[in-house]
Formats: structure tokens, C-alpha cells, sequence
């Protein structure tokens, strides 16, 4: 899913199978989860995960922003750190840009997750 991708803004409710947004270029996602190798060869775009990854997340990602909400506490563990290195969100702007897309999900999807 969003293989290539090079713009738009997407909802999934739900969690998404391997390889999500690979070679995204572009576009904007929130989803509530991915499977193995998500965000592989992303070089630009946004994806919000609001739930688990699945293992080498981010595996040649060279450009881009990844959100994703570690409710397990696990995701490090997860994160192919080759070419991204984790840190927290603290820009209130970023914040509020996070914030507002979140809300959107919940609006056109009726995520129980976003409405948190």
C-alpha cells in the first residue's frame, strides 16, 4: 500500500500488511499499525502509526518523517536504525500538526485509536 506514492493525504483504520508506504515519495498516511518492513526506501512523505510495527521498520529510509505511537514500548527494537535515528516529538507546531491529523483520522474513519 502507498507503493511509490509522491502526494495525497490517506486514513486507514486498521492495520496494514508488510512493505506499507514503501518508496513513499510524497504523500501523507495515518494507519493503525504496519507489518514487517514498513517505511522501507521512504524518501519523503509523512506516515503516522498510531499502533505496533512489525520488524525492520525503516530499512533504507533516506528522507521523510515517521510518527509512531510505541504503546508496547518495543519499537526500538523494531527500527532498522541504519539511516534514521529516533527521537521524541517536542516542536509544538509539529505537535499540533500531529494532533490535527489524528483528529482527522477520527473523523473519517471512526477510529477508536485516534479518539484517544
Amino acid at each position: 500500500c502507498l507503493y511509490g506514492a509522491t502526494s495525497g493525504t490517506c486514513f486507514f483504520r486498521g492495520v496494514a500488511a508488510e512493505r506499507f508506504a514503501v518508496r513513499n515519495s510524497g504523500a501523507t498516511a495515518v494507519v493503525e499499525g504496519v507489518g514487517d518492513h514498513g517505511c522501507e526506501y521512504m524518501t519523503g512523505g509523512r506516515v503516522i502509526i498510531l499502533g505496533s510495527t512489525g520488524r525492520n521498520f525503516a530499512a533504507g529510509m533516506s528522507g521523510g518523517i515517521a510518527y509512531v505511537l510505541d504503546v508496547h514500548r518495543d519499537f526500538h527494537s523494531k527500527l532498522n536504525t541504519e539511516m534514521v535515528e529516533p527521537g521524541p516529538v517536542e516542536d509544538p507546531a509539529e505537535i499540533a500538526y500531529l494532533r490535527g491529523l489524528i483528529e482527522d483520522h477520527h473523523h473519517y474513519t471512526g477510529s477508536e485509536l485516534a479518539a484517544r
